[in-house]
């Protein structure tokens, strides 16, 4: 990227943004902090970082984005994705070399986004996702929660609905009773041809996109995605078989139909809620991906 085209940050207000992302991060996971320090396990929060992998001292840092440079910024020095920023040996912003060897997957991220944002929601689900993990197996999954229905009255819900899961990372967690009882099989290779913005799983999805492309997209978009997908893990467990009610969850029960509508309508905030994110997040990766042309010379 040429030096014209890096906007740089003078320090006081690169720091004064960091310093405001910190706090609002520490807001959100604070007490998971704290339990974590403890050594007490969560079994709704943790999945947000054990799971996804994206650890909260890598959250709390904060990027500006590709083309964008940060002035007398020694401490992003060696840092990765970084580089000087062409013409000011002191600043450093996001590496051109490191958006070409990423490339890949930003067309990837961003291929995903754009067919997924492209169909309607399906919201006939109904977060049975969870409740085909345990079916007719004798595996834990989670081995401080009790099921609330007991083994054989998750059982049955599941008996009682299809499943129709669009999502191959919750799929491939199925039970091997429960597989073929999905609408559809599914595989990584058609991920891009399944997923749609109902799906609880893609909402919070959004999140690991973003985290795979730092420091190429801003953590302030990265964060708004976290946020969500905090919401989401939040609906999520508090529809599936496990009994939190000691952890201060109210259950939504999706065995009842009353429970089903209110799952239906909490999963349709969420998807309203994302959308405008994938819209952002979709955005930023063709902005990278025209750069990268650029830089290939294309």
């Amino acid at each position: 990227m040429s030096a014209d085209r890096v906007r740089v940050l003078p320090e006081p207000e690169w720091r004064a943004r960091a310093a405001t992302h910190r706090l609002r991060v520490d807001a959100l996971i604070g007490a998971y902090l704290d339990r974590r320090a403890a050594g007490t396990k969560h079994p709704v929060i943790d999945f947000l970082f054990t799971y996804y992998g994206h650890k909260p001292a890598q959250l709390r840092r904060w990027h500006p984005g590709y083309g964008v440079a940060l002035a007398n910024a020694p401490e992003f020095a060696g840092a990765r994705g970084y580089h000087e920023a062409p013409g000011d040996g002191s600043a450093r912003t996001a590496d051109p070399a490191f958006l070409a060897a990423r490339r890949d997957t930003v067309a990837f991220v961003a291929d995903l986004l754009r067919a997924t944002a492209s169909r309607p929601a399906q919201l006939s689900c109904f977060g049975l996702h969870e409740w085909a993990m345990v079916y007719r197996t004798d595996e834990v999954r989670h081995r401080q929660l009790p099921l609330r229905l007991g083994g054989a009255g998750t059982d049955a819900v599941v008996d009682s609905m299809p499943l129709r899961c669009t999502h191959f990372d919750a799929y491939r967690f199925f039970t091997p009773a429960a597989a073929p009882r999905n609408a559809e099989p599914l595989t990584r290779a058609d991920q891009v041809r399944r997923e749609q913005p109902g799906c609880l799983h893609a909402t919070m999805d959004l999140y690991k996109w973003g985290f795979k492309l730092i420091p190429l997209i801003d953590s302030d978009l990265l964060l708004d995605c976290f946020e969500l997908a905090c919401a989401a893990r939040d609906l999520d467990m508090r529809a599936s078989p496990y009994d939190l009610s000691g952890l201060g969850y109210a259950p939504i029960p999706v065995e009842t139909p009353a429970g089903r509508a209110d799952y239906v309508r909490e999963q349709s905030r969420l998807a309203e809620r994302a959308g405008p994110l994938r819209e952002r997040l979709l955005a930023a990766t063709e902005i990278l991906l025209a750069d990268a042309g650029a830089l290939a010379g294309e």
